[in-house]
């Protein structure tokens, strides 16, 4: 017997253990490997409702709200229209006052009138007694146009003033004339006052004035105008004039220690 220490042999490998369960069948071995799907499948539900459910009358108080919101769109529409045409009406107007403003200035080199109290008579200025007062004012005023291409139209509707401090003394018109290119008009306009009540305050104001020969008076014009270039007018401009006149008293022989005027135009 050969020593197995010096030639050792190969035992034969043991066979597998014996298999507890039986074999199965490809056809086994793939359902297992793959579970069927138990989902059943997809099914159509047909869901029918009444015809009266569907097209039905709607109830009488949305038939009310319906009519009400369809009268509301023509107002709004209507109003929208208004304002739309309101906004371009006035800035057309006021596209054309700027390019009449601008020919005037550029073209036809349009100055501004000059004004001017010269002269001033008073009547009726009782200062000792606390009744009310009617005075008569005679003012003379100097209207001067520079312009050699412009005439300005004098119209009707316009209002003179006079003011002490606050205290209107007297108010009437101005005279409806056409003053032409180049020309100096001087006239007067009588102003009349009725029931003027003077405080016991303004009252000493006035004679401390008196007595220091200055008299503040405040004469305010405000004439409505057409302003005229070759034979073209203008739409009617009002015409503002403020004139801070001092006199040495409210007399019929009252002197202008200064005069001052001031001149606005509104285009419309």
């Amino acid at each position: 017997m050969d020593d197995p220490r010096v030639h050792p042999t190969t035992a034969d490998p043991p066979p597998p253990p014996p298999s507890s369960s039986n074999p199965t069948s490809p056809k086994h071995s793939g359902q297992n490997q793959k579970p069927q799907n138990l989902t059943p499948p997809p099914e159509i539900y047909v869901v029918q409702l009444p015809r009266e459910q569907i097209f039905r009358v709607p109830p009488p108080e949305n038939a009310r709200k319906f009519e009400a919101l369809t009268r509301r769109k023509p107002r709004r529409s209507c109003c929208r229209r208004c304002c739309c045409f309101t906004l371009c009406l006035v800035l057309l107007l006021f596209v054309a006052a700027a390019v009449s403003a601008g020919v005037m200035h550029f073209v036809f080199r349009f100055k501004s009138p000059k004004y001017a109290v010269t002269d001033i008579s008073i009547k009726g200025m009782n200062l000792t007694s606390a009744a009310p007062i009617s005075p008569d004012f005679n003012v003379s005023v100097r209207a001067e146009n520079p312009n050699g291409k412009v005439g300005i139209y004098y119209l009707k509707g316009s209002a003179v003033t006079v003011f002490y401090s606050d205290v209107k003394l007297s108010n009437g018109v101005f005279p409806v004339f056409y003053q032409p290119k180049k020309n100096v008009t001087a006239f007067s306009t009588p102003l009349t006052g009725s029931t003027v009540v003077l405080g016991a305050a303004v009252r000493r104001e006035i004679m401390n004035a008196q007595n220091q020969g200055r008299v503040p008076l405040v004469v305010n014009v405000k004439a409505p105008v057409n302003i005229k270039v070759g034979s073209a007018k203008t739409w009617e401009i009002t015409a503002k004039v403020k004139c801070d006149v001092v006199v040495d008293t409210l007399s019929e022989r009252a002197k202008i220690v200064s005069n001052k005027c001031r001149y606005n135009v509104r285009l419309w």
